[in-house]
């Protein structure tokens, strides 16, 4: 046994997974990972869990007569998703993190060791991190078409698979599908593989479906064991292709983080030490890489960042009880735009009730249905759903020419032109149709909804819901009480938020409201460094030490310039003084160019036309000074946002970037960031967190 007494100590909320064995016929000895709650607590491995894997494996080693094969399973609907990270942050020394690396290593590697044949069936939910790890330590692995949810998300929590997937993974996928898995889909919002794509990836030899999993699981390792089943794999390219995938995953990581964190560049060291090294050489040096990487800064803004998408996600704050919401069984989108069409179909996926849009002519209406049902054949075409399914979305979503469609409709959302006499021309309209409690929501993204609603009969049903482009993909869902929005709308915007599948913030109806005020002020400052003097490309490159997803003026790119220049002018009316609206970016949206940048010569340069419109003064500043500007305003302005109560607590304008700008989890948002560079003391006299939450004290 490992001696975890000392480690366990960090860790005194860990809930232990259990390793109950059970020896069936055919002399298999089955170990399932059991934490002893329902699918809604994972499985995870703390120093307990650790303990009682161990104790399970030495167990079935010393029986007599000895069992023919080990086979690791999961609870019900779960694997597990790895190390128990509750402890990692309160860990004293680099001594301390060195020993949870090694406990681990120590515990799977009897997997690997053993010469007893080992499987892992790895069914329904997820598998991530260590779970995927200890996975991989056996010898052949099965895998449920239920499982959705597999993935290694340590690079982008500010660590490194340390439990062997570094040293595994690409010797039995390869290197390039190992950097694809353990950094690309990393650094790209944590994306997950579905079974499907993880068993095309070559990570599971067979794959079943979940209703007799396990039972054709253990009659598959039966067959392997008496010999009627062979497992063929891929022969694994060790020369130039190995070298070739690390200098792709070197340019990913560049084009992510630019330098700005140390774990993916970990992770590239250590693939690169995987292609030579000993599976011992190489264990060893993920044990030094965690130890290094558990001390880091990047590592507890991780972990903040997690714990704000896993728990304060799911309990929005303020968020009144759940029993006051109202079913909705029909919903009625004003508008048949790309995001109203947009909204329309994730209604139909998420909620699978009638949905019906409306518009000024037939031929909108008809261009949105059509975009809705286009993109149900493409789910389709990628076997996302089901050819009854798609047909039954494409039935529930409608369009009309006329508002009496929403007359038995119970939630009623607007994604019209972001102009306040127009929104609340729809909502007068729209409410002399609808009965008294239907919800009445917008999707404006910085104007007073208090206003909007301020002519109506029932202002009191009005609601800010507004999503994030592109709505399929962005989770937050900013949810805005007006000043006489009632709480049994409020309670139901939650739970329908909650029934998309969104991450909602209550948020207070001030300009802008929480993502959008903080990127414009911003921006603003980048963009009165370039029309001050400062060339675009120094002040773009400013961001760069952050690792931010995207530099300022591709973010303006995706955003559009157009919506970038309304939302200035509105803040800036809202508050002369702090936001600045730039001459050049009009300049930009006056002559319909979308971009600063033009790629027509194979690389980004500054566009010669969009350079000849420019008119700039004589004041150049450096990219520190442009991006020390850039943080103390922003800082400025989430003190101010504080101060006047738009959000609960600086945590939640830190979910809303990670959540709908997509701010690395290694910087944990904003504000930390803002703490640990000195940036918020500096500027408003005070940190926003405590020391030591979200970064070292």
């Amino acid at each position: 046994m490992t001696n975890t007494s000392e480690l366990a100590k960090h860790f005194p909320d860990e809930v232990v997974t259990h390793s109950h064995v059970r020896y069936l016929a055919g002399d298999i000895a089955l170990i399932t990972l059991d934490n002893g709650h329902d699918h809604t607590r994972p499985n995870t491995f703390g120093p307990g869990g650790l303990a009682e894997l161990e104790a399970a494996i030495d167990e079935i080693q010393a029986r007599s007569p000895a069992v023919r094969a080990i086979a690791i399973t999961g609870k019900p609907f779960i694997f597990a998703v790895g190390a128990d990270l509750s402890g990692v942050g309160a860990l004293s020394s680099r001594d301390e993190a060195l020993a949870i690396a090694r406990s681990g290593h120590h515990v799977f590697a009897k997997l690997k060791n053993t010469s007893i044949p080992t499987f892992a069936f790895v069914n329904n939910g997820a598998t991530m991190g260590g779970g995927l790890e200890v996975a991989l330590h056996c010898d052949y692995r099965t895998l449920s078409s239920g499982a959705a949810a597999i993935s290694f998300p340590e690079c982008f929590l500010g660590l490194v698979p340390g439990w062997g997937g570094t040293q595994l993974l690409p010797h039995l996928i390869g290197a390039d599908k190992a950097v694809k898995v353990i950094i690309e889909n990393a650094l790209n919002q944590n994306k997950m593989l579905r079974a499907t794509e993880a068993f095309e990836l070559g990570i599971a030899d067979v794959m079943f479906e979940p209703a007799d999993f396990l039972e054709r699981s253990l009659g598959w390792a039966a067959g392997v064991l008496r010999g009627d089943i062979v497992v063929e794999r891929p022969e694994i390219d060790r020369g130039q292709a190995w070298d070739d995938a690390l200098a792709r995953g070197k340019a990913v990581v560049d084009g992510r983080v630019h330098g700005a964190a140390p774990a993916p560049y970990r992770a590239l060291d250590l693939l690169k030490l995987a292609k030579t090294a000993s599976f011992e050489e190489g264990t060893a040096a993920e044990d030094e890489a965690l130890a290094d990487l558990i001390g880091t800064d990047e590592l507890r803004a991780g972990l903040y960042s997690f714990d704000l998408v896993q728990k304060r996600a799911k309990r929005p704050v303020g968020a009144p009880d759940r029993s006051l919401a109202r079913p909705v069984t029909k919903v009625g989108i004003v508008g048949a735009g790309l995001m109203a069409s947009q909204l329309a179909l994730l209604f139909a996926r998420r909620l699978l009730v009638p949905v019906v849009m409306t518009d000024i002519d037939q031929a909108r209406v008809d261009k949105g249905v059509s975009y809705v049902h286009s993109e149900i054949d493409k789910l389709l075409a990628k076997k996302r759903v089901s050819p009854d399914t798609a047909n039954r979305l494409k039935a529930l979503v409608t369009g009309s020419l006329t508002k009496d469609a929403f007359a038995d409709a119970d939630f009623v959302i607007e994604a019209v032109f972001e102009e306040i006499s127009v929104k609340k021309q729809v909502f007068a309209e729209v409410e002399a149709v609808v009965p008294a409690e239907t919800v009445l929501a917008t999707n404006t993204s910085s104007l007073s909804i208090t206003e909007m609603a301020s002519e109506l009969k029932h202002p009191e049903r009005v609601v800010g819901f507004h999503f994030f482009n592109p709505v399929a993909v962005l989770p937050l869902l900013e949810i805005v009480r007006a000043a006489k929005t009632d709480d049994a709308t409020l309670a139901t915007a939650f739970a329908v938020g909650k029934q998309l599948k969104k991450s909602s913030v209550l948020v207070a109806d001030a300009p802008a409201f929480v993502v959008n005020r903080v990127l414009t002020r911003f921006m603003g400052e980048i963009m009165k460094a370039v029309d001050e003097g400062t060339p675009i490309e120094v002040a773009d490159r400013a961001t760069e030490p952050l690792g931010l997803p995207m530099s300022p003026m591709l973010l303006m790119q995706l955003v559009g310039p157009a919506i970038a220049l309304h939302v200035s002018e509105t803040l800036h009316g809202a508050f002369p003084a702090r936001f600045h609206v730039s001459s050049n970016l009009k300049k930009l949206v006056e002559a319909g160019k979308s971009s600063f940048y033009t790629w027509e010569t194979g690389t980004q340069q500054v566009d010669p036309a969009v350079a000849a419109l420019l008119e700039v003064g004589d004041t150049v500043l450096t990219e520190d000074a442009v991006r020390d500007r850039a943080l103390g305003a922003v800082a400025d302005e989430i003190r101010i946002m504080l101060d006047e109560k738009v959000v609960a607590q600086a945590q939640d304008i830190d979910l809303c970037l990670i959540l709908g700008a997509g701010w690395p989890f290694h910087l944990g948002g904003i504000t930390p960031a803002l703490d640990r560079l000195g940036v918020s003391e500096k500027v408003t006299g005070r940190r926003f967190l405590a020391p030591g939450v979200a970064s070292m004290p």
